[in-house]
């Protein structure tokens, strides 16, 4: 594939390095010269200053930029499209607003996660019924490179999928961040703290992933009756903590459909 990065980022920087020693002619549009040097150096791709010239049908175009500056971008690569198929990991703006912009509706929408930079990622890709299974299997392709995929049905998905894996790492940070300073308190130095919180979720994790039981029976599993983790349990439940989650989780898609229509608006 002949694939065209716009933005060398953090999540370009982690799909370029996912696709990195396959067959792939890839290079970089990033503005900074520093990091164009870097790119360069680090996965041996082409780095420019500028868009290049001309792009054909055959091209791949990965836009990797913040949605701020994605009509900006689009508006300015439209001259230069030729039909090439854009891929998308903006947040936010949808392909009616980027097919408006691009002059082009060959779009695919890719919603990544942080992990990503670890080959660890989930990605949610949803593209309009008349983008062709090549391009389609293409997508799949430059995604799983750093992780899993999923086709969304609808764009709306999207949105879904953002309050799920997409912010999805926010939370469980948040959750290890709690434990680690409940380690702290308990008498633990910080960096054991960290280690044994790490490995704590690492393992039960990995337990999930490999036992058929419901995750709820696996937490059940844990629990005794009067015992030290059912007081534990209780007090989340007492404090809301399941239910903060969820809310948290509506809350992050009311954004991400607010976001959306803020962004893609004339």
């Amino acid at each position: 594939m002949n694939i065209t990065f716009i933005g060398g980022g953090n999540m370009a920087t982690a799909i370029i390095g996912g696709l990195a020693g396959g067959a792939h002619q890839i290079q970089v549009v990033e503005p900074g010269s520093e990091k164009r040097a870097q790119l360069a150096a680090d996965f041996g791709v082409i780095a420019l200053p500028a868009l290049p010239a001309a792009f054909g049908p055959e091209d791949i175009i990965v836009l990797a930029v913040k949605p701020q500056v994605l009509r900006e971008v689009c508006q300015q690569l439209a001259p230069v499209l030729g039909g090439a198929l854009v891929i998308s990991i903006a947040a936010g703006i949808g392909i009616t607003a980027m097919a408006g912009w691009l002059g082009s509706q060959r779009i695919v929408r890719v919603m990544p996660n942080t992990p990503a930079m670890v080959g660890k990622g989930v990605s949610g890709l949803y593209a309009a019924a008349n983008v062709v299974q090549t391009d389609r299997d293409n997508a799949t392709a430059i995604m799983a490179a750093v992780g899993i995929t999923t086709w969304l049905v609808t764009e709306s998905g999207i949105d879904d999928i953002t309050s799920v894996s997409g912010s999805g790492p926010a939370y469980v940070f948040y959750f290890i961040e709690s434990m680690i300073e409940g380690a702290v308190q308990a008498g633990f130095a910080e960096d054991e703290a960290r280690r044994l919180v790490l490995a704590t979720f690492e393992g039960a994790v990995e337990l999930a992933r490999q036992s058929p039981l419901p995750v709820a029976t696996l937490r059940q599993n844990v629990m005794s009756k009067g015992g030290t983790t059912e007081r534990a349990i209780f007090r989340f439940e007492a404090d809301g903590v399941k239910t903060a989650i969820v809310a948290g989780m509506e809350d992050c898609r009311a954004r991400s459909v607010a976001l959306g229509i803020e962004l893609s608006k004339d």
